[in-house]
Order: C-alpha cells, then structure tokens, then sequence
C-alpha cells in the first residue's frame, strides 16, 4: 500500500522519530478511512481538495481543535508531496490550501525563584530522588527535549571536554556544554545508578534498571514544579521555554539559542522572544532619557 511506502520513506529516509511516524500513521488512515466511508473506496491518492475539505469538516464537526486538525493536514500534505516525489500525482491536492486559524498560546516560563526553590531543595538521599533531581538540573541547564533527555547514553557525557552530545529531532546530533555544578550533580547520580542492576546503556533508568519513558519524566517534572509553581502548564517544554527565556533576558545570543535549542531555523526561536518583553521594556525604561522622572526635554 501507498501509504506503508510512504511511512517508510519517513523512517528511512527522513530519518523521523518513531512517535512522529505513527501520528502521520494515523492521520493517513484517519482519512482513508472517511473517503472508504463516503467515497465508494477511493483511494487517498487519487482525491481532490473539495473532498479533502469535506474530512476538515467532519472533523470540526467532531470537536477537534483546529490546532490538532492542522497537524493532521499537515500529515496529508506531506503524504501529496512524497507522492509527486515519485510521479504517482502531478498536482498536490493541497498545494493552496491555508491553515485554519489558531489562537497563540502564551508560555508562561518559570522563574528563576521557582527553578532555584526546586535545585536547592535537600532531598537527595536516595537513588530516585538523585534521578529525579538531575532530570530537573539538566532540562534546565541544556533546554533539551523530553525525548532527548530520555535518550541521552552515558556515552554521550564527556567529562573532559565538559559537554553532552545530543541526538536530536531527524537524528541531528549536536553538542552542549555542562556546567561544573551539573557535571558534579550527574557523577553523583552515576553512584548511585552503579548500584541499580541494569543493562540499560542510558542515562536515566528505573530503579528496576528499565530506560525512564515519556510519561514517568513527565510526570516527575508535575510533581516537583506543583510544589513551587500555581501555572497550569508544569512541563518539560515548560523548562526549555524557561531555559530560552532566561539566556535571552541575560542577553545571550539568538542564534547562539537557536544552536543550543537544536532548532532548524531562527524562526522557531524567536517565539521566545515574546516572553523576553517585559524584560527588554525594563531595560528601555531604565536606559531611555525620556523615560526619567526628569523632564529632559
């Protein structure tokens, strides 16, 4: 089938995560199976936009949110794209097509209060609790994505050159440094790690020696921000929206961010700027002649 061919090319060739090929998975049979339902059959390949139109609105009919819906569009194109890759179609039947609306979402990052209040805590007398810390220390110290971290070999921390090596979205690898502070946080881990029975070559592992997983870390980070922090969102992307946020008020570098944050165009990064506004407006009010309590002019 088409669309097995499809996946593979993502897999093979795109080198894509395994998470984003099943959402593109699931997407293609999303729709396959609505032009099964009320096209007689027809095959996903041979659809024009009018039809595709009418599975966006089914899907707002059932309470998707644009946002989500987009995505799923999204996989759809792709798919028409990869398609006149190899001369199934001349015409993506997507090629004009324009997103829904989304309302922005404003990402409200943690402050410094709320980071240090949670790394100074004294609390690490055990293996989980040492595990469960360092997790903190290092989505802040590095920005680095939930799967990154999970992914994350011993291997990969090199103590000499005082950097980690990062396998990042599309197998990019790029490398960040460590402070001295986390470099001693992770050899104090690795005690405590070499008294877990494990065959695991990561990082981060369970006290049954099993690689930590997506919801656990997830859920560690929930419970320790819950403790300091009244925002609604307690996430790691929370933390590499924190991580952006602080260098850029510190001054740092957008592109020096972009490289860090493992981000394929500057684009994605200036979305941090956004939260840096009320930082840059003290700055300006406290640089500006016009904005002193003296009438200059």
């Amino acid at each position: 089938m088409i669309i097995t061919s499809f996946l593979d090319y993502l897999n093979l060739e795109k080198k894509y995560s395994k998470h984003t090929i099943i959402a593109y998975k699931k997407d293609l049979y999303s729709f396959h199976k609505f032009c099964n339902e009320n096209y007689q059959n027809q095959p996903i390949s041979n659809v024009n936009y009018s039809q595709i139109r009418s599975w966006i609105v089914s899907l707002v009919t059932l309470g998707i949110s644009n946002r989500s819906i987009n995505r799923k569009v999204s996989s759809l194109k792709s798919f028409y794209k990869f398609l006149q890759k190899i001369n199934q179609i001349q015409i993506n039947p997507l090629l004009n097509h324009q997103p829904l609306k989304v309302a922005k979402t404003i990402q409200v990052p943690f402050s410094e209060k709320e980071i240090l209040e949670i790394l100074k805590a004294n609390n690490e007398n055990d293996f989980e609790s040492v595990r469960n810390k360092l997790i903190v220390e290092l989505f802040y110290a590095t920005g680095i994505r939930r799967s990154e971290l999970i992914n994350i070999k011993i291997s990969d921390i090199d103590f000499n050159n005082e950097i980690v090596k990062i396998l990042g979205k599309r197998n990019k690898e790029r490398y960040i440094p460590l402070l001295k502070i986390v470099q001693k946080s992770i050899q104090n881990y690795l005690n405590y790690r070499s008294e877990i029975s494990t065959k695991e070559s990561y990082l981060f592992v369970t006290k049954k020696g099993k690689k930590v997983y997506d919801t656990l870390v997830y859920r560690i980070i929930n419970n320790y921000f819950s403790k300091v922090s009244t925002k609604v969102k307690k996430s790691p992307h929370i933390i590499r929206h924190t991580f952006a946020t602080h260098l850029i008020n510190e001054g740092a570098d957008l592109n020096a961010v972009k490289e860090l944050l493992g981000h394929s165009s500057l684009a994605s990064t200036q979305i941090y700027t956004h939260s840096s506004l009320g930082k840059l407006k003290e700055i300006y009010n406290q640089a500006h002649p016009r904005s002193q309590k003296t009438n200059l002019l």
